[in-house]
Order: C-alpha cells, then structure tokens, then sequence
C-alpha cells in the first residue's frame, strides 16, 4: 500500500487530493512541522531534505507534489487525472504545475508562513510578488472551467491549495481574482477535497 506522509493545510495537501481524486489505497501519516517532526531521524531517512510530500511507493519513495501527482494520474488512468494519451498535454500540464511549485509557492509562502512574520516593506514587496504571479494565472494561464480547460487534473487540486492560502492571507479579491475565486470554490466543494480537509482536520475557507 501507498503511504503519504503530509502536513496539514501545508502543499502536500496537493498530492493529498490527488489520491483521494484517484481512488487509491494508501494510508496517510500526518508529519506535525511546527513539532518539528520533518527532522527526526525517522523521517528523513525517508526523506532526506526533511519536507513533505514524500510518497513511499512499493518501488521506493517519490517527492515533490509535481512528481507525486504525476505518479498518482499515470497509475490510475481510470481516474482521469491527466491527458495521457497526449505527451504534449500531459506536458502543458507539468508546466502549469511546475510554475505553482517554483513561482507561486515560494512567492505566496512567505507571506503567511515566514519566522519571524514579515512586516512593513518586507511584507509589502512578498505581497506584491504574490500577486503577480496570481495576476499571471488568472489572465493567462488558468484556461477555465479548470486549470486545464474542460478535464479536471491533479493541477486543479495543487492550484486550490495556493489560493486557499492567499484566502486566508485575504489576497484573493473576488473583484480582482473572478475566475480564482470561482475556481477555488468549486475545487474545495469537490467529495474528494472535502475528504482531504477532514483527515487533516481543516475546514473550507
């Protein structure tokens, strides 16, 4: 059996739903950061860069949301996570998921999670590079009705998490952010999502 080793509310929450989107067996072990448990030894001879995701599969442990939720569409086509009889969709996808994980995760992180919280002109400039990159997916890269256009993808699920973030940083604008905040909204209503938030112990925002 899978297992996924996640922290709540944290972007592992991505590769969280993808599972549970797929229908997949797997057992979910909960890594308390703020306890430090992504240190211990325990955990990091799993895996070594002490973060989840991590994602211990019969053949060995797979990391990153982009790579998990890759892994998790093509091991069950059924699910219908991903185009995968187009290399070049499947492609557009990891491309879309791929600026998630390196523009706007560590362009919206900070604002919510930096130690100490940022302030003044620090926390104005992290703002602003957050909603930037929130501009960009919401005039250019988010076709709608989902991030891919008429199939729901894993990238669906890893893009809610981010805008669940900058709704409870209160960055998303619904005048500002339309298509975000309907986006998110119907994500986070999904059977599947609410699953999620429940073993995580959250709730919709």
């Amino acid at each position: 059996m899978l297992k996924l080793y996640y922290s709540p509310g944290a972007c592992a929450m991505a590769s969280h739903i993808a599972l549970e989107e797929a229908g997949a067996e797997y057992e979910p072990i909960r890594i308390d950061l703020r306890k430090g448990e992504q240190k211990t030894p325990e955990y990091l001879a799993i895996n070594p860069a002490g973060v989840t995701p991590a994602l211990v599969t019969p053949e060995g442990v797979l990391t990153e949301n982009l790579v998990i939720m890759g892994f998790v569409a093509q091991t069950h086509p059924e699910a219908n996570l991903a185009d995968l009889d187009s290399p070049f969709a499947f492609g557009k996808m990891q491309s879309f998921n791929g600026f998630l994980s390196s523009s706007l995760h560590p362009a919206l992180g900070p604002v919510l999670f930096s130690h100490p919280p940022l302030e003044g002109e620090a926390k104005q400039a992290q703002v602003d590079k957050a909603l930037t990159k929130l501009d960009l997916i919401e005039h250019h890269l988010l076709k709608g009705p989902w991030a891919m256009g008429e199939q729901y993808t894993v990238a669906d699920g890893y893009l809610s998490v981010f805008t669940r973030w900058a709704r409870l940083a209160h960055l998303l604008d619904k005048d500002r952010f339309p298509k975000l905040n309907a986006h998110f909204n119907v994500v986070q209503s999904r059977p599947a999502v609410q699953r999620v938030l429940h073993i995580e112990g959250l709730h919709p925002v």
